[in-house]
Parts: C-alpha cells; structure tokens; sequence
C-alpha cells in the first residue's frame, strides 16, 4: 500500500467563488442558526432538547432528558464544524460560546469519565447494558472527532482531554480480558474517532481499542444478541421485550459476518460507511491488506450496484437501509444525506491508500449533488431524505411516502444530518489535495479555488488553485513554492470529460501521462509556473444500467460534476407527462437571476397531450389514445439537483422518459 499524507486544516484554505458562497453561509448563518436549534429557540422547528440536556445532566438545572437517545451527537457534530470554520478564520464571539459549551460538558462528564446524558438523566446505572440500541459509543465518537477538530484549530485542550478521559474509561471497560465486555457499538462511529484521537495524541491504545471493535464486530457468538438475551428483549425505543435478533438480522448493523468476510452493502447506509471509512483507516495504519481488500469489495458492490446517480446510498426508509443489487427507485427513496457524507468520508480515506480517481469521482458526485442539495439556498432549513422524484400531494398522503418532503424541514426530532452538512462543508478543505511522501507528488482530487502549502518529500510546495468550476472545465495553478528537485503534479481526469482533457505550462501545450485517472507532469518546476488544466465539459444524456427497473427508458442529464433535473416551476406538470427528445441539443448557458447564478440547461421534449382526456377517464385503449392525441413539441429546462425545491413547491423528477 502507498500511503498518502492527507492535508491538515491549517495548511489548505478554500478560496473559491462557487464554494466560499457555502462555506461562509456555514460560518455566518447556519453555525448560529444550528446554535439556536440546539437551544429550542427556533419558532416553529421541532424541539433539540440538546443543550438543555447536557444543563441537566450538569446539575445546572432540573428536569427531563428530551430527544432521541443519541442527542448528544447534535452538540458534538456542531462543535466540530465550529472547530473547522474557527481553523479557517477566528472569531471571538463564536470561540467564546464554544468554550461555554465545552464547559458545560466537562460539568456533565462523571468522575470515571463516562459522558452520556441520557443515562445521566433518564437511565442511570444501566451504562453499557443496551448496546445494541442506545448508541453510547456512537455518541462519544462524535464528541471525540469534536475535540480533536477544536484542538487542531485552537489549542485548546480541555474538550480533548474530557474525551481523552472518557477514552480511557471505554478502554477499561471493553476488551477480551475477562473482566470486560467483549462487545461493540449498534452504531458505528467510535472507530473512525478513535483513529483521530489517537492521530492527535499518539496514543497507541486508541488505535488498538479501534481495531478492537472492529475485529469483535461479526464475531460467534454475536455479542449483541447475548447483551439482548441478558435483557430479555427488552427495547428502550418500545418500551417493552422484542424478539431476540437473529445473526441473519444483525446485517442491519453489519455485525452478521467478520468485516474481513463481508463483499455487500447491507444495512443501515450510515452505520455500513462510517464503519467502511475506519476500516480503511486501519487497513492504512496497519498494513491489513484483508482489511484492505474488504474495503475495496464493498466499495465497488456499493459504488457500482447500489449508488444513485446523485451521490445518494440507502434506498428504503424502512431502517434507512441498503436493499439488493440496482434497487434503486426515485419516489421512494431515502438516500439520508448522513450516508452521502459517510461515503465521502470513505472515499477520502481510500484516497489515502490508491491513487485512484475513481475515489474522487464518488466524492465529487455526493459534495456537488446530495449532500449540497439537503440545504437550502438560506442555510436554514434541510432534507433528511433526498429524492430523485417528488409527486408533493403523494407525499403528503401516502403513508408509503411520507419521508419524501417538498420542501426542506427547519430541523428533526432526529436532527443528525444538518450539524453533519456543518462540519462537511467546514472541513472542505480537507479533500482537495494529498500529499504524497511516496510518489514525492501532489495530487489535486477536486477544482476548488484554494491556497495551499503541502510537504512532500523533496520539501515544501506551495499553490494556489483558481476554478471555474462547476459551470467550466478549466482549473489553474500557480506554484509560489517549490523544492528546487523534480516532483509530480497528479492532476485527477474526471470521469465526467470522457477522457479529453488539454493542458499547458506557461502558455505551452504539453502532453502527459495518466495514471489510475491522474494526469501526470513530473518536472522540476520553477516559482511562478503556471499550470492550466481544462477538461472538457458538455452536457449529455445518461441512461441506467438495464438491471435499475425504476429508470428502464428514462434518461437523466448531467453537465460536469453536476446532475440536473426538471421542476414543475419551470416546466408545468404533470412533470410524468414530459419526455426528454434523445435527438436534441443539450443548450447550456448561465442565468445570473437563478438562486444567485447558477447554470441551466435547455432541451427539446413532449409533453403528453391532455385535453382530450376526461376526468372520468382513468383508461382508454391504445388505439382511441392514438387516433385522438398526439404528444406536443416543448422546450424543457433543467436545473442542478442542488438548487430544487429552493422556489415555489413542486414536482421534480431526475429521470424522465426519453423518445
């Protein structure tokens, strides 16, 4: 395995006209509107409870425990975006409310170091008895990657040493010595965050506890069906016994086979890439070429057979889950826009071990489409789930799709994904670049505008990225530093280009090479150098396997990194009623006036005529629909998937018929 050294916060900086519009719309809007969430103090939005929570658990006020039993998380994953975004550029104020907060928890942590405030609250004493449900671990993983990124960006110890003591109470109570409990979470997460805290620490025993959850998880006798026989079923989210799992159901928490057996996505989607992004890790750290080669199976199974085109996993709302093979249906979709994020998660962390484009190109589709697309154009309202097809009226009346929201909700009782999205697109520049020691190169895996200074083995590079991108192809980057000796500049061929790409150094053509979908210049480059890189960008017409039953003679467009779709507000409706004509000119051009700029497409359709449909009429023969109407000519045009639902309510499909 060739290891890459991933670039850290401080060194990359995002400067970029399309993305700095979300990355301080992050920084300046949804940071304190999630902060008003966490406080129940948005008017009309679903109660948090979260920070009321952790007063209580402190002692500083009484009452209840309120929210789902994983609360905890909310407050952890919006200190870790405050981390991120306070790394970018300080501010007092936020960095003052922030040490509050982490005061507040360090009151609520218990002199062992145990830190959960629903069992503080609600269940004391029954710590550790209800694994298989009460995501305990899950919570202090979040609360671990929290602390980690606020020590990175503030040197701040005092949350990094409340997780560390917590870290060390969990070491003391899991393990295979035979006073401890030989088991592991119903929802993966400590493992990637102990893989961090032991990357901030170097601490060798987080490390091994990562890798210690990871080699029981899917082990005989399961361990979560013991802990569930102890409690004779008995569910904290019922309030009374259930049956006992079967090691068959335990696929849900991907604990039915070792991780070293597993070759499908089952599952809960969240759960499988948080735990698929610490196996890759470890498999890094430790030189497990099984753990390695698990990774790349269910990598492919996932990414090949069950991903839709919008960078979304999970296809059933019934456990947010993975289903089988090319069932991936629009309408009923879930596609949590947590899992999108998991597999970028993922992704980057397959990017560490291969140089593969293929990698990025997966982490480009969900940044740009699913996870960009679950926030609204204000940043204060979202989608938990991400359709492909939205019929609003279905949604609102029919039970079977009443996950399918029109328009994006001001927050959750399960409130996971937006303080997910926070932390994501404050840590963006974290998946642009790595650097690698090996190769002495620089790989560039997204055209992002930024600045960075990253260290190969040769010394010190610095650059600076200029992009057009998402609505032109071409990139630029000027080195401001070198190291005097010759190294590689990667530069990723986006599967999206087809293969054609141009580039020049100062002004001049030069060939390249390409290697696992990077174009290769190896050189000893000067100061002030100038490197352009243009791949081609042109819309087209995309079709779905023949296996994928729900797009069987449909086709989407995509332009770039970007997938479109059509809305009611722009093309009437029914929106079922319009096809897409495969002979025509997919028409580009930019509309300044769209949400604040964005790229549109236009094309030529039909639309099914209705007139002479009566009301009554549900059916008629074929050949009465023949003789009576015939499908108009229109001119049809589409949007990016990230900016729907951002106007009046409607319909919006993906995937539409073609002729």
């Amino acid at each position: 395995m060739n290891l890459l050294k991933p670039s850290s916060s401080m060194e990359v900086r995002v400067r970029d006209g399309f993305w700095n519009r979300f990355t301080e719309l992050v920084r300046k809007t949804v940071i304190p509107y999630q902060w008003e969430a966490l406080n129940d103090r948005i008017p009309g939005a679903e109660p948090s409870y979260a920070i009321r929570n952790f007063r209580i658990a402190a002692g500083l006020e009484e009452g209840k425990y309120g929210g789902m039993v994983f609360q905890d998380s909310d407050v952890a994953k919006w200190l870790e975006a405050v981390g991120y975004s306070l790394a970018d550029r300080r501010d007092p104020e936020l960095e003052r409310i922030a040490d509050e907060v982490i005061d507040l928890i360090a009151l609520a942590q218990h002199e062992n170091g145990y830190l959960n405030t629903y069992f503080t609250i609600k269940d004391p004493g029954k710590q550790w008895t209800n694994l298989y449900e009460a995501h305990e671990l899950y919570c202090a993983g979040h609360m671990m990657e929290a602390a980690v990124a606020y020590y990175q960006a503030t040197g701040k110890r005092k949350l990094l040493d409340v997780m560390r003591k917590f870290a060390d109470h969990i070491e003391s109570v899991f393990g295979r010595e035979a006073d401890r409990l030989r088991g592991y979470d119903g929802h993966q997460e400590i493992e990637l965050a102990l893989i961090k805290l032991y990357q901030a620490t170097a601490e060798e025993r987080y490390l091994r506890l990562a890798q210690f959850f990871i080699d029981e998880r899917g082990q005989e006798p399961s361990f979560l069906i013991e802990e569930c026989e102890r409690r004779e079923g008995y569910s904290i989210w019922t309030g009374r016994k259930q049956p006992i799992p079967t090691m068959k159901q335990l696929a849900y928490n991907q604990a039915h086979l070792p991780v070293r057996d597993q070759d499908a996505a089952v599952g809960h989607s969240v759960r499988a890439v948080y735990m698929y992004a610490a196996m890759a890790d470890l498999a890094g750290l430790t030189g497990d070429q099984e753990l390695l080669d698990s990774c790349r199976r269910l990598w492919n199974n996932m990414t090949q057979k069950q991903m839709y085109i919008t960078g979304g996993i999970g296809s059933t709302h019934h456990g947010e889950a993975f289903t089988i093979d090319y069932d991936l249906p629009n309408d009923t979709v879930y596609a949590e826009t947590c899992a999108s994020i998991g597999l970028i998660f993922f992704a980057q962390r397959m990017l560490k071990l291969e140089q593969k484009s293929e990698y990025a190109d997966v982490l480009e589709r969900a940044l740009y489409n699913n996870v960009l697309g679950s926030m609204s154009q204000d940043g204060m309202s979202y989608f938990y789930v991400n359709p492909l097809e939205v019929w609003p009226d279905a949604s609102a009346h029919n039970p079977g799709r009443h996950h399918v929201k029109a328009v994006r909700q001001k927050w959750f009782g399960c409130s996971c994904c937006p303080p997910n999205v926070a932390r994501l697109l404050s840590s963006l520049n974290d998946y642009i670049y790595t650097a690698s020691e090996a190769d002495n190169g620089i790989y560039v895996h997204l055209f992002i505008g930024s600045e960075a200074r990253l260290r190969i083995a040769g010394g010190q590079v610095a650059l600076k990225q200029r992009s057009q991108m998402p609505w032109h192809g071409k990139s630029t980057f000027e080195l401001s530093e070198v190291t005097g000796a010759a190294f590689s500049l990667m530069l990723r061929m986006p599967s999206w280009c087809g293969g054609q790409a141009g580039m020049k150094v100062n002004g001049v053509q030069v060939e390249y090479d390409v290697l696992d979908g990077y174009a290769k210049v190896d050189r000893v480059w000067k100061k002030g150098d100038l490197v352009e890189w243009e791949p081609a960008m042109t819309a087209h017409f995309i079709v779905a396997h023949p296996n994928i039953r729900a797009n069987a003679g449909k086709a989407a467009i995509e332009r770039g990194p970007l997938v479109y779709c059509l809305e009611e507000i722009d093309n009437g409706g029914p929106i079922a009623s319009l096809s897409l004509s495969k002979g025509s000119t997919l028409a580009f051009q930019y509309d300044p006036d769209l949400l604040g700029g964005a790229g549109v497409i236009e094309v030529e359709g039909y639309s099914d005529e209705r007139a002479s449909w009566r009301e009554d009429q549900p059916y008629r023969p074929l050949e009465a629909a023949a003789s009576e109407s015939t499908a108009g000519p229109v001119k049809l045009k589409a949007v990016p998937y990230y900016l729907w639902g951002n106007r009046t309510p409607g319909e919006m499909a993906v995937w539409n018929r073609i002729r």
